[in-house]
């Protein structure tokens, strides 16, 4: 039976959790040290979009087969692990064109950086991402009473609160990502080295998940 005191245990669980390293994380900070905050806030919107996703295909019956069926799961496990890889490839390969300007002002302006595409790979690198969806399935329900007279809204509700939490989060790690690489003169001479680190990390990311199994039932 869930009492109120859970329900403060739920959400002391969930920001621990998103302030737990990961691709999401990765990827929030990278942006933010390349382009700026808007950039961070722009990957921090996209994942938190997968995760509603997540979410409402768990509390729906969808991510269920996900836990249920190998097959499903590999599917979409290997196609995630692709996209990481892929992405992370493209940051070992990447190369800033005015390297010696970059060096001097880090942060694209404005009108330079591509928002809806920043939003969007933040949105796939996390729908790709089976455990995403499998967590829910594991974690969400502990918080839920027996007796519920609407599990499946009781479900969305606490899911809900988990996402706004991940937002919250991963604004404050957008926001400490772009202060530092403003304040900090290393970073900002070194983000060609930082791409090919989150390029690796991102490649890791992506081996970790090939080699997840999936919790069929």
């Amino acid at each position: 039976m869930m009492t109120v005191d859970n329900l403060g245990l739920f959400i002391a669980s969930g920001v621990l959790l998103n302030l737990s390293p990961g691709p999401d994380v990765l990827y929030i900070v990278s942006q933010s040290v390349r382009s700026g905050v808007k950039a961070g806030l722009a990957a921090v919107m996209g994942i938190t979009a997968g995760c509603c996703v997540h979410m409402a295909a768990a509390a729906f019956g969808v991510g269920l087969l996900l836990a249920t069926s190998s097959m499903a799961f590999n599917v979409l496990k290997w196609v995630g692990a692709a996209y990481l890889v892929y992405m992370g490839v493209q940051l070992l390969w990447s190369r800033t064109k005015d390297q010696a300007l970059d060096a001097l002002q880090p942060h694209a302006p404005a009108d330079v950086v591509d928002l809806k595409k920043i939003f969007f790979k933040g949105c796939v690198t996390n729908l790709l991402n089976p455990k995403v969806a499998l967590f829910f399935l594991a974690f969400v329900p502990q918080f839920i009473p027996v007796q519920a007279a609407d599990p499946t809204l009781t479900f969305v509700l606490l899911g809900c609160l988990f996402n706004l939490n991940g937002l919250l989060v991963g604004m404050a790690w957008a926001s400490v990502a772009a202060g530092l690489a403003q304040r900090m003169s290393r970073v900002q001479k070194n983000l060609q080295r930082l791409d090919r680190i989150a390029g690796l990390m991102f490649v890791g990311f992506g081996v970790k998940l090939a080699m997840a199994d999936a919790a069929v039932r």
